[in-house]
């Protein structure tokens, strides 16, 4: 700990706050469908959820050493790259929270990273082949075999349940919810809390404080789930809403099916250090439960603009990370001070614009789209 500088503290902070909205972007992941379908209650689910977070985040540390020590080269790399980088992913989180999109949190971490290390350190700071086997294969793989996963399970479960009361279904079907939920947020917090760690262990190995190849320190471990784990009670209504009713008209055996095949695909990724897009796997398996029901509505314009955000999520990520990167290089500590000026006012006028159409917990399931308010011109003569 004495090797830690103000610049590495600074990026720690950082690093934190980009999992802090990375809680509370991916919250819908798990809970969306349970809200929508009344399972849970809104504010039940976002506590359960942040809870299992936290324990997630303590279960396994494989997909923070592929962050650490794969897809960057840890050599090559300081910690003003990596807060180039986070500020970078925090923006585009949070650009995309405000329009109520579904987007990656992970992409944007690891475009983010990619945009600076490559400014920063030269394209050899990038394992490309990495990217490809660890970020790419799997951000085009995981939603196809999540939703071909829960089309088959929503098929199933209402072939298996055709001749019950419905009653007797819907209310089975919702305590199943509440246990497939948990199990989503458990996994989420294997997954991408992970990557936070990830981060916080390659600045300290940056800075000298850990070895190469070292493995997250526990503070780390602990740090970071607590930060995802309030970010995710805080709760991503504006998230939620898209999600839970904006995706496909979904009852409780479809959420029971979509939320069992997004743990599978999850905690199999996070076993095989896969630092895939939970929000990704939970969006295919809305779909494929959506698909899954006959005469089930599916709305292709949600699905096509959030299949819009995934495609530019990471170059755009990575360019505010380059750019953030150059500034940073070429400006030294008031370069990195000005970035993080830049980055402190942006998110406040990103916050500012939410409120004038705030999604909370009472409304999260009025509307199944997110629109943002303009405020009306004022009349500045009378009529005659």
């Amino acid at each position: 700990m004495d090797h830690i500088t103000f610049l590495v503290a600074v990026v720690i902070v950082t690093a934190l706050a980009f999992d802090f909205t990375n809680g509370f972007h991916d919250t819908a992941n798990a809970m969306a469908t349970s809200i929508a379908t009344g399972a849970l209650k809104p504010r039940v689910a976002v506590l359960v959820s942040g809870i299992l977070n936290i324990v997630g985040a303590f279960l396994s540390t494989e997909v923070a050493r592929t962050i650490s020590g794969g897809i960057v080269d840890d050599t090559l790399v300081s910690p003003a790259m990596i807060f180039a980088g986070l500020v970078g992913a925090i923006l585009w989180n949070l650009v995309t929270w405000l329009a109520g999109l579904p987007s990656s949190s992970s992409h944007a971490l690891f475009g983010g990273l990619i945009g600076a290390v490559w400014v920063g350190a030269g394209s050899h700071g990038v394992h490309f082949d990495k990217v490809v086997d660890k970020v790419l294969i799997p951000a085009v793989a995981s939603p196809v075999v999540a939703g071909l996963a829960a089309l088959f399970a929503t098929y199933l479960a209402y072939k298996l349940s055709a001749r019950a009361r419905q009653d007797s279904v819907t209310r089975g079907f919702r305590l199943g919810q509440i246990a497939s939920a948990s199990l989503v947020s458990l996994a989420h917090g294997t997954n991408d809390a992970q990557k936070t760690m990830g981060v916080i262990t390659l600045t300290l190995i940056s800075a000298g404080v850990l070895g190469h190849d070292a493995g997250p320190p526990v503070w780390v471990i602990g740090a970071a789930g607590l930060a995802i784990g309030l970010g995710t009670y805080l709760g991503g209504w504006r998230i939620i809403r898209t999600m839970g009713k904006g995706l496909a008209e979904i009852q409780s055996p479809q959420g029971f099916a979509a939320e069992t095949a997004s743990t599978a695909v999850i905690l199999t990724s996070a076993h095989l250090g896969f630092a895939l897009s939970t929000t990704q796997v939970a969006s295919g398996s809305i779909l494929g439960a959506g698909l899954g029901r006959r005469l089930a509505e599916v709305r292709w314009g949600v699905a096509g603009r959030m299949v819009l955000a995934w495609l530019i999520t990471l170059p755009a990520a990575a360019l505010v990370g380059g750019l953030s990167a150059s500034v940073v290089k070429h400006g030294g500590n008031l370069g990195t001070a000005v970035i993080a000026l830049v980055a402190l006012a942006l998110a406040v006028v990103i916050v500012a614009a939410s409120r004038r159409n705030p999604v909370r917990a009472d409304n999260v399931n009025d509307h199944h789209e997110v629109t943002l308010r303009t405020p009306a011109p004022t009349n500045v003569g009378t009529a005659a």
